[in-house]
């Protein structure tokens, strides 16, 4: 982050704000919205600036600023048109350590000001860290459509109710289940419709011996890496768990969007980094479901597809775990539409296959005639190691060695590269450029499309 985000309290206090314009007025509103008590310094006013300096409401230095007449203020703004006059009034804040902001010059601020979507007491702030402000006020124009106004009657309401909960639920992850449970059911919607019977049914809620705060598991595929990839189900549950266990598949970014307060746990999972072995990741999921921990199991591309889910929910329906399973995109249709090759098409492939490219005692133990088939695609998770070994038996078993082939490396991320070339050079062509996994190898007629549809981040094909 380039700023941190944060919130000022400001009620009752001192606030400087140096212009008289109509940039300054709009930001003297926001000030006086807050509560601050408001002192502005310039030659002239507009007029509902004037006009609240007539009423006593605001006080006025008709002066160009000088640094003495900075004072002790919580913050200030500087807004006026002449750069000479912003940058002395920020050097006098920085000098007496005020924070400040110079209104669309943040090379001169010490603080940005934000796009403010206002429920209050629940209030939204949106930045792009004063590079985009136009930028800002489009996503801001966008979340005003999607928050409904009623939820500043539902935050007062909450806020109302805060200490009675905290007294009626002692423990921290009882009252989060409690309250998630009242924030997302008819209760909430009662009150930000304008009911006035919520305090009768909170009361009720709170009397009843319902168990608020039971143990599960949300077995989640995160996608092939690409946040935007995540279902809403996804996202959901990702806010809610208590604790993640994730593994190497899973990208950091998609880590971020997990609950702050989430504790997270690494298991690994990785060739050779098999931080905990399955049983015991198994047996984690249990032991803390068990405890009333909402469990969150994150994975790579879809639970389903060589993810090992359905081992995990096996061992969670043999304890009497209440689970979840959202599925996620897999890695080989991820890979496959960001590379810009169709897993399967009418001229080139009728069938796709999935499979697996871990060698055991050394040799792969794969059905090479099924994998062999003509207008057939081939996709090989876990293969980037055993590169060389899977190309050769490709070809042994009867595919010939100029068919196309490709590797999509780090795939729908910003990170994402793809070589395309043939069974015979692909190896040589994953060496020379350096391709570490997460890597998806995929082997058939459709790579020859690659070249004309792809779309994301167009890169030089390899070979």
């Amino acid at each position: 982050m380039d700023y941190f985000p944060i919130f000022m309290k400001l009620q009752d206090q001192a606030c400087l704000l140096v212009g008289g314009g109509e940039v300054a007025l709009r930001k003297a509103r926001l000030l006086r919205s807050a509560g601050a008590r408001l002192r502005i310094i310039a030659p002239e006013l507009t007029p509902e600036l004037a006009a609240w300096v007539a009423a006593g409401e605001v006080e006025h230095i008709a002066a160009a600023f000088r640094p003495e007449m900075l004072g002790h203020p919580q913050l200030v703004i500087a807004a006026t048109n002449a750069r000479e006059v912003n940058q002395q009034v920020t050097d006098a804040a920085k000098a007496a350590g005020i924070p400040v902001n110079v209104v669309d010059d943040p090379e001169l601020s010490s603080f940005i000001t934000p796009a403010i979507i206002d429920r209050s007491p629940m209030v939204i702030a949106v930045s792009t860290g004063g590079k985009v402000p136009v930028l800002a006020r489009l996503m801001r124009a966008r979340l005003e459509s999607l928050i409904p106004a009623g939820y500043g009657a539902l935050a007062r309401f909450a806020g109302d109710w805060r200490e009675r909960v905290k007294a009626r639920f002692s423990q921290v992850d009882e009252r989060r289940a409690f309250w998630e449970a009242v924030l997302q059911g008819p209760l909430a919607e009662a009150v930000m419709a304008g009911s006035d019977g919520g305090d009768v049914e909170m009361d009720a809620l709170l009397a009843s011996n319902a168990r608020w705060h039971a143990g599960c598991v949300y077995l989640v595929g995160a996608g092939p890496g690409n946040p935007d990839l995540l279902t809403f189900r996804a996202l959901r549950l990702m806010q809610q768990a208590d604790v993640v266990l994730y593994d190497k598949l899973v990208a950091p970014e998609l880590l971020e969007l997990v609950r702050r307060d989430a504790e997270r746990i690494y298991v690994g999972k990785a060739r050779a980094d098999h931080t905990l072995p399955q049983d015991d990741i198994n047996s984690l999921m249990v032991s803390l479901a068990k405890a009333g921990r909402r469990v969150l199991r994150l994975k790579g591309g879809d639970p389903f597809t060589f993810g090992r889910g359905g081992e995990e929910i096996d061992t969670l329906a043999a304890e009497g775990i209440p689970f979840e399973v959202v599925p996620g995109i897999t890695s080989a249709s991820g890979a496959a539409a960001y590379a810009g090759i169709p897993l399967t098409h009418r001229d080139y492939a009728q069938s796709v296959v999935f499979v697996t490219g871990h060698m055991k005692d050394g040799s792969f133990n794969l059905d090479w005639p099924a994998l062999t088939r003509p207008q057939q695609t081939v996709v090989v998770y876990m293969g980037l190691s055993h590169i060389q070994g899977l190309c050769d038996g490709f070809i042994l078993h009867g595919k010939a060695a100029d068919t196309p082939a490709a590797i999509v490396e780090q795939a729908t991320t910003v990170r994402q590269r793809t070589l395309t070339g043939t069974l015979a050079d692909l190896p040589a062509l994953a060496q020379a450029h350096g391709i570490a996994s997460p890597a998806l190898i995929i082997v058939g007629e459709v790579v020859r499309l690659s070249d004309r549809l792809a779309w994301y981040r167009r890169k030089p094909a390899g070979g």
